[in-house]
């Protein structure tokens, strides 16, 4: 009777327990569609979506034709797309297809006016959408999803991350881990290298540079700038390159962290200054860190792309374009961009700067103002310190974030800040202002200058925009507002618009989402200078190929008239306008040119161009071979070809200089731009190329052929590819470095909480499971642990953490066995119990001549009876030998066997006792006797009717396809 009790109030609280859960069940099912809901209605404010290419098929012509229109009513879009299927499967080279189908989903891009296809764009390996504002004192990344773009948030749940990298004695920390070192690291922690960048150490930046910064700079072999610092127990340099590529390596890692998959495509911001030396080291430390870079992008143009993309009120491309202003005032650089936007297109007209104008120059004014002030008040010399410097920076910083919200007197308070002094001083914006003055005077300048390159008016800007954490300061609005004459406007996010627009241009550089089509036109800052020796005494030849705020990316053609090899030197024109030092972007000599057969020059061909990372390059080489000389119409071809190429007389004279006369080399231009915008997704003009041109001239004239030529090019401050490869392979080590600490790290805090976890259960929930001698013992052994952690421990290879763990383990795994068994044994005693009852049950039921169980064989009912007789008498004597047991001592009969018994009673009972009755087919036997008695009706054989149903079934077929046809 006590045991059937106990059974029958387990089966009672079971019935409670399920209809708590099928209650909780209901809620989570409503919390589901609530969200649901909730999502769809955020998803209909979106003004611009992605989608991935598998759910956009997945979705109905009716469906999309559906959401298509709700699209065209939110945004009020003029035009009205037709509702057809169209299906544009494109290859690898045609990605990114424009959508000119209406029949796409509300997270396509919104239909965008028809424009040209796309030319070819470089192929992204993987598909991962990735942008990175790499900035001077914080990094941000945003990653494209299918709701949109999107900024994430590292593991300190802080979507900035600092671009800071500590090196200790055992590991690196980078980023908020680094920031948090600057004070206590000083010499080994790196920051503010942004600036370092390929130059040179005797650069009068770096040497500028160099009084910053508290860790020490070194001479790299080959003359570029690095860093020294102590990592793994000894003095080493690391190239900028190196230093770099440690923090793009964290946020790549960061990136995948977040989209759960690898990444290796990206975009990274520059500043529209870089020079190509600068742009070249960039890349080099992308490579560094794993990463594939599709575009190096000019930070306000990315800017300029997360701002225009998402506008659905630009003019038509035929109508005169909308300019905008960009103005980013970071850290450490102020850039002014000028843009000219139309419907899905996006074009840079002139960009001005002032790199040695940001936020931190504010900070050093407020520092050097409160040292000056220290030195008198306190008596201490707070730049002799550089851990005092530091913290004052930072209170510096954070004193200038304040003053940009509060005109009042804000205070300045640090508690042990030099020989155990607290310090404290105060200031207002007032003050501010003033201290700051001859800065806020150098904010004009560019504004005036980019207008003035641009030919604009202030009444031809239609909005100016401000992004940049230093364009928060009061002082600085004020400025750009007085100029202009008209409101900003901070519609961006100030932080985040550089990064934003780097994930859209990665979007439509990767095969992986469908964007709407939207071409970007760059520029190229500084005009670029060709210069060659000539065959004349102490002769040189030049050619202004770019010139400054020239279209980018673009190629150019160059014809040589040469009888042997020459060089041609690559230089910036004007050398004040650059912030670099040395004018000098490479060297690039052209092999193998020899005279024609007749002793004449060859034409040589060159293509120049600036790519899709605004580098310079000499592409390709070519010489035009004579076959058949006859006469002297060698050069008809030439001048042919330049007037197809829609060239003015005149702009062929500026840049042709006849070899013969005045002793310069003969040169002109030809314009290539259809190989070089095909990125933007815009369609140039149908200019044959030059391999289509060699092409049509060797069958038109059958006298000459084209042959390509090496070229052997020498840039300034390029890295070498071995260099290179070894950098690589360093960071590839210093990253399994870092993850072996980690492992060690993550064994010892393993022992470490074991032991304090342990003896505070001891004290608890284990208490009645241990004897007292054994608590006694165990409690020596994990005090004994906790000092070994600290003293000789504190140090020891992984192996004997992870032996040490086992060792505590060996004693503590008994006890939390029993504490365990004792927990889940009323549990799986119930199950069991409930189930013996529920099979006597049924055993009873067929004592009474239950007809549910009628059909049952009485051998196999007697059978399981015999097993439940049996398997009582297990349950209770296991039962009765555990209740004589104290909880102190190993359990006689373990929940794992008591749940196998359980599953050995279903595989032997249930197959018995719910064996299904034999079906009664008295209706079918009848009908069949009938039919075999009066057999085929009307004299018609069983043979005759088939074949009217097979002529019916085929004019069913027919009738259905004339259906379909009608």
């Amino acid at each position: 009777m006590d045991f059937m009790l106990l059974l029958a109030t387990a089966a009672g609280a079971v019935v409670t327990l399920a209809a708590a859960a099928v209650a909780a069940l209901i809620v989570v099912k409503s919390l589901s569609s609530l969200k649901k809901r909730t999502s769809r209605d955020n998803e209909r404010s979106k003004k611009i979506y992605f989608k991935t290419e598998t759910n956009r098929k997945q979705e109905t012509h009716k469906q999309l034709g559906e959401k298509e229109q709700e699209t065209q009513e939110e945004l009020g879009e003029k035009e009205q797309e037709t509702h057809e299927e169209v299906n544009e499967e494109k290859q690898d080279s045609q990605i990114l297809s424009p959508n000119y189908s209406s029949n796409s989903s509300k997270k396509d891009a919104v239909p965008a006016q028809k424009a040209s296809a796309p030319a070819p764009r470089p192929l992204g390996g993987g598909m991962s959408v990735v942008g990175i504002d790499l900035g001077f004192l914080n990094c941000y990344i945003a990653v494209a999803r299918s709701g949109g773009i999107e900024t994430i948030a590292n593991e300190y749940s802080d979507r900035c991350t600092p671009a800071c990298i500590s090196l200790g004695s055992r590991t690196r920390a980078i980023g908020n881990a680094a920031k948090s070192q600057i004070v206590t690291n000083v010499r080994n922690t790196i920051h503010g290298f942004k600036k370092l960048h390929g130059r040179s150490f005797d650069d009068p930046i770096v040497q500028t540079e160099r009084i910053r910064l508290p860790y020490e700079l070194q001479k790299m072999p080959n003359g570029s700038a690095g860093v020294k610092v102590r990592y793994l127990e000894e003095e080493r340099p690391f190239a900028i390159e190196q230093v770099t590529g440690m923090l793009l390596a964290k946020l790549k890692e960061t990136s995948e962290n977040a989209l759960k998959k690898p990444v290796a495509d990206c975009v990274i911001s520059i500043p529209s200054f870089f020079t190509d030396a600068e742009r070249r080291s960039v890349m080099a430390a992308a490579q560094v860190a794993g990463l594939n870079c599709l575009r190096l992008m000019n930070e306000t143009t990315a800017v300029a792309l997360a701002y225009g993309i998402y506008k659905q009120d630009l003019p038509p491309l035929d109508e005169k374009p909308r300019n905008v202003i960009f103005i980013d005032m970071g850290h450490s650089a102020y850039q002014v961009s000028v843009c000219a936007f139309n419907k899905g297109k996006l074009k840079v007209l002139a960009t001005t700067f002032d790199p040695y104008l940001g936020g931190r120059n504010f900070d050093e004014a407020l520092v050097d103002y409160f040292c000056e002030e220290f030195k008198t008040k306190y008596k201490i010399n707070v730049k002799e310190n550089s851990r005092a410097l530091l913290r004052l920076y930072q209170e510096c910083e954070k004193l200038k974030k304040l003053m940009s919200a509060n005109a009042s007197d804000l205070p300045l308070n640090i508690e042990c800040f030099m020989n155990d002094l607290d310090v404290s001083s105060k200031m207002n914006r007032a003050q501010f202002e003033q201290l700051c003055a001859s800065l806020f005077t150098r904010v004009e300048p560019p504004l005036k200058a980019v207008m003035e390159q641009a030919n604009l008016q202030r009444e031809d800007i239609s909005s100016i925009e401000i992004v940049g954490g230093a364009t928060r300061i009061p002082a600085v609005k004020e400025q750009i507002t007085k100029f202009f004459l008209k409101d900003i406007s901070t519609t961006l996010n100030a932080d985040e618009a550089v990064a934003r627009g780097c994930a859209l241009q990665c979007a439509i550089l990767s095969p992986a989402f469908k964007v709407r089509e939207f071409s970007i036109t760059d520029l190229v800052p500084y005009s670029i200078t060709l210069r060659w020796k000539t065959s004349f005494e102490d002769g040189t030849g030049e050619c202004e190929v770019f010139c400054k705020n020239h279209p980018a990316p673009f190629s150019k053609v160059i014809t040589f008239h040469k009888k042997e090899p020459f060089e041609l030197e690559a230089f910036y024109t004007n050398l004040h306008e650059v912030p670099y030092p040395d004018p000098r972007i490479g060297s690039f000599t052209i092999q193998n040119v020899f005279p024609q057969s007749d002793g004449d020059s060859s034409k040589v061909k060159v293509k120049v161009r600036v790519n899709i990372h605004g580098i310079f390059s000499v592409a390709s080489a070519s010489v035009i071979e004579k076959q058949n000389v006859e006469g002297d119409h060698s050069d008809a071809p030439m001048e042919t070809e330049t007037s197809l190429k829609n060239e003015s007389k005149d702009d062929v004279d500026k840049m042709q200089v006849d070899q013969e006369e005045g002793g310069h080399q003969k040169c002109h231009a030809e314009h290539t731009p259809e190989e070089e915008i095909d990125h933007t997704g815009t369609k140039t003009k149908s200019a044959p190329s030059d391999k289509q041109d060699r092409l049509n001239q060797t069958i038109k004239k059958g006298k000459v052929k084209s042959i390509d030529l090496p070229i052997q090019s020498s840039l300034c401050r390029q890295l070498g590819q071995d260099l290179l490869n070894s950098y690589i392979e360093n960071e590839g080590k210093m990253i399994m470095q870092d993850k072996l600490e980690k492992e060690r790290n993550d064994a010892k805090n393993a022992v470490e909480e074991y032991v304090y976890d342990f003896r505070d259960k001891l004290g608890t929930v284990y208490e009645k499971f241990i004897t007292q001698e054994d608590l006694n013992k165990l409690s020596a052994i994990l005090e004994d642990t906790e000092n070994w952690l600290y003293e000789e421990g504190e140090d020891q290879p992984k192996q004997i953490y992870v032996d040490k763990l086992q060792e505590l383990k060996k004693y503590g795994q008994p006890i939390q066995m029993r504490y365990m068994e004792h927990e889940e044994r009323p549990k799986a005693l119930n199950d069991l119990g409930k189930k013996i009852q529920l099979v006597m049950k049924v055993i009873e039921a067929y004592r009474n001549k239950d007809e549910r169980y009628d059909h049952l064989d009485p051998a196999d009912v007697e059978k399981v009876e015999k097993y439940i007789s049996e398997a009582m008498s297990w349950l209770n004597s296991k039962m009765n030998a555990q209740n004589k047991l104290s909880l102190t001592q190993d359990p006689v009969v373990k929940v794992s066997e008591i749940v196998a018994k359980s599953k050995e009673l279903d595989n032997f009972c249930n197959p018995i006792i719910y064996k299904p009755k034999p079906k009664v087919e008295v209706a079918e036997d009848k009908a069949k006797a009938n039919s075999e008695h009066n057999g085929p009706m009307d004299g018609q054989s069983g043979t005759e009717t088939k074949p009217d149903t097979t002529k019916d079934s085929s004019q069913h077929t027919k009738s259905s396809g004339e259906m379909e046809v009608d």
